[in-house]
């Protein structure tokens, strides 16, 4: 695959057993000569203020999330997600993340 248009998925998973969300969005991806690929879209449909508020949160806690492929029942792609102004998402793949951080909020 040297390039895909279509949908696709970013799940925020909190451990291994929880995915807090998922997201649709409308993405293409390139792959250049070397392997390396570059994606960039938006979000497939327009997020109410709750989901979006959910949105906002998640990417202050941590803009990396897994990708899904269609077809894919869970992403096994770790991205790191920048959001433009305009909503546009840019896609970056992120292999030498790790997810051995820890993070404490407060649900009260």
């Amino acid at each position: 695959m040297d390039r895909f248009v279509g949908q696709a998925r970013l799940e925020w998973w909190a451990n291994q057993s929880t995915c807090l969300e998922m997201y649709d969005v409308d993405i293409t991806v390139t792959v250049d000569a070397a392997g390396k690929w570059r994606a960039a879209g938006r979000h497939a449909l327009a997020l109410d203020t709750t989901q979006s508020e959910g949105w906002d949160f998640l990417m202050e806690m941590d803009p990396h999330f897994s990708f899904a492929f269609p077809g894919e029942d869970r992403g096994g792609i770790t991205v790191r997600v920048v959001e433009a102004e305009d909503g546009t998402l840019t896609l970056m793949e992120a292999p030498d993340w790790s997810s051995s951080g820890n993070v404490t909020f407060d649900l009260t």
